[in-house]
């Protein structure tokens, strides 16, 4: 497992929400490349940067925020979310450095189109379930939809997804600890690996997660996306990431 710091992109700005509300943000950073390689200097082995803007605007605001970090690390594997709903908008990502892209609100509209994208982009696809009671949210989670978050993830099983992002949006930015309990229904449900998003506030979240993980059937867990606790100081980076490597061993 790996832990993986979140840049959330805001008007340009590096902030966090609470359970997704724009009108409810903090600013960390008024520089994200700053801020992106502090992480890598923290010992981040891969950075989940989020387009805010672009999530509700349903295509690339902050984009150009997001090339500029992929220029400035490009050891860094990086993966954008946010207002990604065609094939263009994921060739420009990935030509400009980005590792993976995530496909959340199309993939719940449209499940085929994640099906043509893994084809035209192997093993650089990931889908975002962001899920609140359960039920898979879009729109930068502003509208909810009847879909359950197992019951997507197993259209995908197929089609050559590298991983999914599940979000408890419940819990995103409350810092009240991660939803270990829904995260390992879905990875066991899924054969796709799954990435836990939502709630991580110390490093007893994330030795948590480390220990079920190791017990999960299926694909299993591959990491934990962090945001607020780092920013704030609830949970060492580094200290984590020697913590699940210490029990990888």
């Amino acid at each position: 497992m790996i832990v993986i710091p979140a840049i959330d992109l805001k008007d340009g700005q590096c902030v966090r929400l609470k359970q997704g509300r724009m009108e409810d943000s903090t600013v960390f950073s008024d520089d994200p490349v700053q801020m992106a390689r502090h992480w890598q200097q923290q010992g981040a082995r891969r950075l989940h940067l989020v387009d805010l803007n672009g999530a509700f605007a349903g295509e690339p605001v902050n984009g150009e925020i997001v090339k500029a970090i992929a220029r400035e690390l490009p050891d860094l594997p990086l993966q954008i979310g946010g207002g990604i709903r065609d094939l263009a908008t994921i060739a420009s990502y990935l030509e400009a450095g980005v590792s993976y892209v995530i496909i959340g609100t199309k993939a719940v509209e449209e499940p085929d189109f994640v099906r043509v994208a893994c084809a035209e982009f192997p093993q650089r696809i990931i889908v975002g379930l962001d899920a609140k009671d359960g039920l898979v949210a879009t729109d930068g989670w502003a509208t909810v939809s009847s879909v359950t978050a197992t019951d997507l993830a197993q259209q995908f099983s197929d089609f050559g997804v590298s991983a999914i992002v599940y979000t408890d949006i419940a819990r995103d930015g409350m810092m009240q600890g991660v939803n270990v309990e829904a995260t390992v229904k879905l990875a066991e449900q899924s054969s796709i690996p799954v990435i836990a998003s939502g709630g991580i506030t110390t490093i007893d979240d994330i030795a948590a997660l480390q220990a079920v993980s190791a017990t999960v059937t299926g694909a299993g867990i591959l990491g934990a996306i962090t945001g607020r606790a780092i920013y704030e100081g609830t949970l060492d980076l580094r200290a984590a990431q020697q913590l699940l490597d210490a029990a990888g061993k």
